[in-house]
């Protein structure tokens, strides 16, 4: 296959998905596959030129939009895409704007049923009354410590973890930085747990060997240092060492947020399991980070499928749908 791997973009992800487009353009190249790199740069042209990019996707078979973060998880390469008429990897426009939108994730999954992290939306005004957003809080009957984080975005930047109120309107207004929309969400103790969920090209979704992220003591959470440090990888165990009925339920789930969303590809869904055994979703990457050393690719590679073999899967799956 001829496969345009397009990665860099807008968002603070910027260097993470350099390092996720590398490890997947090394990977179709070691399959056999003919691959273009063709990077977004932080003010949003394209390095080779808009013009030049748009031919050489046309002339692809599958493009692997390997962007995370605004730009990228919105649906708007997404949208561009498929105004190209460029099969792609991945969730298309309406999953991929709603799985990055936190607030609208949350949203759409409880009103399917599914449990989700107890929170509180804030917006316009609110952003500038902490004293609001503190009675919003205590209305809905959420303590500290909370999770202050943009209502869109990834890899935990500009995500605090608030101990009490007079630390509050700090958090808020680094989120909001990053977002107009701000989430404040309730600290859940338990295990953190994700998920890797994958398209076949035969139309069969599964997900992967549960993952269980361990936290350090140097930091308060696993935040965007915590997953880029050397070393990162040694906080994870997977396969997770879990009980049969929580394994399916998770795994049940997960596949059920996937669906529910109407997502296609991959996605990583990531959960807190409480000390009720009841698991909990955080929330949905529809396109994770995916270096070799990813979670993504490591909980797959737990069921026997080399990073190679996935990135293999994934070109399959996108051109088997596009041949529908």
């Amino acid at each position: 296959m001829k496969v345009a791997v397009i990665m860099g973009g807008v968002s603070p992800e910027h260097e993470v998905s350099l390092a996720s487009g590398n490890g997947i353009a090394a990977a179709a190249t070691e399959l056999g596959h003919s691959v273009v790199q063709l990077v977004i740069e932080r003010d949003g042209s394209w390095r080779d030129g808009q013009h030049e990019a748009i031919e050489l996707l046309q002339d692809c078979d599958v493009a692997v939009p390997a962007l995370h973060g605004q730009g990228g998880e919105d649906g708007v390469i997404q949208g561009f895409l498929d105004q190209l008429r460029v099969p792609y990897v991945g969730s298309g426009v309406a999953a991929s704007a709603v799985g990055l939108a936190k607030p609208m994730t949350k949203a759409v999954l409880r009103a399917y049923g599914l449990p989700v992290t107890p929170g509180i939306t804030l917006h316009g005004a609110d952003l500038r009354d902490p004293e609001a957003a503190h009675q919003q809080l205590k209305e809905a009957g959420i303590e500290f410590p909370v999770f202050v984080k943009p209502g869109n975005g990834g890899s935990s930047y500009g995500v605090t973890r608030v101990t009490d109120a007079a630390a509050l309107a700090e958090a808020i207004v680094l989120a909001a930085g990053l977002d107009g929309q701000v989430l404040v969400e309730q600290e859940m103790r338990g295990r953190e747990i994700d998920l890797a969920v994958m398209e076949f090209p035969d139309g069969r979704v599964d997900a992967g060997p549960a993952l269980e992220i361990h936290s350090t003591p140097e930091q308060p959470f696993f935040n965007t240092t915590a997953k880029y440090s050397e070393g990162a990888g040694e906080q994870f165990a997977v396969p997770a060492p879990l009980d049969a009925d929580l394994a399916a339920t998770l795994r049940r789930t997960a596949v059920e947020v996937f669906e529910t969303l109407g997502c296609a590809g991959l996605a990583r869904v990531d959960f807190f399991v409480p000390a009720d055994g009841r698991p909990v979703v955080n929330e949905i990457n529809t396109f994770p980070g995916f270096t070799p050393a990813s979670q993504f690719p490591l909980m797959w590679a737990a069921a026997g499928m080399s990073y190679a073999d996935v990135v293999q899967n994934l070109l399959e799956t996108a051109r088997a749908r596009a041949a529908e």
